[in-house]
């Protein structure tokens, strides 16, 4: 009895989502990597139907299905953090596969992928002269981020921020490159922008790749100015 009750279960929570429905509590439970339980069940439900996810529905949620989420939020022009929250919920309860492509001229935004990408080497060690992801400096991780992206950029800060446009601090788009001045007068650090007033960035301070506030103490007394190169 116990095993028809969750097999019925199961149905259930698939019927629902191929019904294009995700329970309305959904929009308010924030999910990311190291959650579990039914919510994280019905996300890998989604997103396998979707074809954004093929791994296993263990109601765990884990890199790969993390990735899923990025991809997913990459194609609805959402930030790409991996972290379903009200705005990814409410996209996936609203997919159409007739939609799949709306957003292409978004999604061919290069600023998103970067994004994306950028983040995927969140915790790498610091190293100076570092251009790999066994280590970066900051210069040196814009480089190798962009390099994947097929875009072409000098390798040092000072000479990255000679490149591309000059864009004011409230014009920030994901993808801009942004400057401080630090240990030495002069654009001396470069992170990438990845919206919501954040960028990500090899810190020599932090020893790894670190998110952090435009608007912290530090970084805000110290700011240059921003480049889109995309």
């Amino acid at each position: 009895m116990d095993k028809t009750k969750k097999i019925l279960k199961i149905y259930f929570f698939i019927l629902v989502f191929l019904a294009g429905v995700v329970p309305a509590v959904s929009a308010q439970v924030l999910l990311k990597q190291g959650s579990t339980g039914n919510d994280v069940y019905l996300l890998q439900v989604k997103l396998q139907e979707m074809g954004y996810y093929q791994g296993d529905l263990d109601s765990t949620f884990g890199s790969e299905l993390r990735s899923a989420v990025i991809n997913f939020q990459l194609n609805y022009g959402l930030v790409p953090d991996g972290i379903v929250g009200r705005e990814t919920w409410l996209a996936l309860r609203n997919f159409k596969f007739s939609d799949a492509s709306r957003g292409q001229g978004i999604h061919s935004n290069n600023g998103w992928r970067i994004a994306a990408l950028a983040q995927q080497y969140y915790g790498v060690p610091y190293v100076w002269a570092g251009r790999s992801p066994s280590g970066f400096d900051c210069s040196g991780f814009v480089f190798y981020v962009f390099g994947q992206q097929g875009v072409s950029i000098p390798r040092m800060a000072d000479e990255q921020f000679k490149v591309g446009v000059w864009i004011d601090r409230s014009d920030l788009q994901m993808g801009d490159l942004v400057f401080f001045s630090t240990y030495e007068p002069g654009p001396s650090h470069v992170g990438i922008y990845i919206g919501n007033g954040q960028f990500i960035h090899a810190s020599s301070g932090a020893g790894r790749v670190i998110r952090t506030s435009l608007y912290s103490d530090y970084y805000q007394s110290r700011y240059l100015g921003a480049r889109r190169v995309l």
